[in-house]
Formats: structure tokens, sequence, C-alpha cells
């Protein structure tokens, strides 16, 4: 099977602090892969390194044989990147805000349009595209933020937290796109704290504690190993264990 990403020892260093310790794992075509653990446990830095925001202190990946130092510019081509803190503008409307965005991927007016029609239909806000960014609820934004940062149809998409703050109705939501996008041909990397939750949307999990992978596998597999309900209790086994 091809693989979408192939992260060796990454470490990212600020001062004397260690917010990354050598984090290598695999993720597949057409895979949703998650990264879990609490706050501060070093998944948004990995994403950002993954996303060419950040660049590693020491070890390297590859998204598709694009080695994310040296063919930096051309893994953002391949690449979306959604960060939990994103933002739309408010004083657009979401349709406006999202033909902005098209612009700045292409110049090409026939494509921006293909990038419109398909981030309008992900979106699934219907005529409430036409309204103003600022008159939508935290779960519409996120929506519509979801729809921009898959306009372009990314062979890897790198979600952070993209559920965060959303309420049960809307996380649903959110959870059906991404593994809709899965079906679809896109890999998908994703980071969270909500565990229950990536046991239900992700193939293979990640679990990150003090900026080091503890575990890899399918929920199931974590499950049946440490003898456990849920990756909560997972989780649990293996900081004790840290």
């Amino acid at each position: 099977m091809a693989k979408a990403l192939v992260a060796e020892n990454l470490t990212k260093i600020y001062g004397k602090i260690e917010a990354v310790k050598d984090v290598s794992f695999e993720i597949n075509e057409n895979e949703v892969f998650a990264l879990i653990g609490p706050n501060g446990a070093g998944k948004s830095t990995t994403l950002r390194i993954l996303a060419t925001v950040l660049t590693p202190t020491s070890g390297n990946a590859l998204i598709y044989g694009l080695d994310i130092k040296n063919d930096a510019d051309k893994v953002r081509q391949i690449i979306s990147y959604l960060p939990e803190e994103a933002g739309a503008y408010k004083n657009l409307s979401g349709l406006t805000y999202l033909k902005f965005m098209a612009a700045l991927f292409n110049n090409d007016k026939r494509k921006q349009a293909e990038y419109v029609d398909f981030a309008s239909k992900i979106a699934g806000l219907g005529v409430r595209l036409k309204d103003k960014v600022k008159t939508y609820s935290k779960g519409m934004t996120r929506k519509l933020l979801l729809a921009r940062t898959v306009m372009t149809r990314p062979k890897l998409a790198i979600l952070d937290e993209p559920t965060s703050g959303l309420d049960v109705i809307n996380s649903l939501e959110i959870r059906k796109m991404i593994k809709d996008l899965s079906r679809q041909g896109m890999a998908v990397l994703l980071s969270s704290h909500n565990m229950l939750e990536i046991e239900f949307l992700s193939d293979r999990v990640g679990i990150i504690h003090q900026g080091k992978i503890h575990d890899i596998g399918t929920p199931e597999q974590l499950k049946q190993e440490y003898s456990a309900k849920n990756l909560e209790e997972v989780f649990m086994a293996l900081t004790q264990k840290a």
C-alpha cells in the first residue's frame, strides 16, 4: 500500500523544552490517522511541522515522497492545513470567502469555480452561504473552514482539533464530512483530545504524551492489547507506564 506520509524521528525543541521527541509514524493512502492526547502533548506541534509551518529541530518526513524540508513548496501544493484557531473573514459572505480563497489557490477561473462548487457542497450550508460569516454559529464557521481546507482536493488534509468546542450535532456532521473525504481518496491526519470521538472516526490512532508516541494501532487493536473498553482507558494505561 502506498504511503501518504512517513515521519521519522521528528523532534522539536524550544529553548529547554522538547515539545516533540523522536516522533515516527506512517499514514496510508485513503486513511484517517489520528494523534490523540491531552493538551500540551505535542499534537499541534507535530501537525505544524508536517504542514511545513515549523521546521523540525531534527528528524524528517516525506509526504507522497516529497521531503518536508527540501521540497516544502511542492509539499504545500498537495496538502492542506486547518489550524485549531483558524478563522474566516467575518464581513464576507460564506460564498465570497470561498471565492476569495479559491483565487489564492489558483489563477485559472475554471479551477476556481470547481473549487467553490466542491467547497459549497462540502460545507452543506445551503442558502446561508449568502450570509455574512459574522452571523454564523461556531459550528457553521467550522464547516466553512473545513470546506475551504479541502476545496482543492488535497492528497493529504491536516486537521488540528476539527471539532473542538462544537456541540454533538455539529461534531457528528464534521466527522461524517471527514469520513466521506477519506472515501473519496483523501488521506487525513488529525489531532484531538476527544478519544471517544476518535475511536469512531479513525482507521488508526497514535497516542502521544509528553511529546512521545507511546503506541499506534487501530482502535480495536489498542483496546484488545490493553484489555480496555475504550481509548480513554488505553491512554490511562499507557501514561501510567510512562
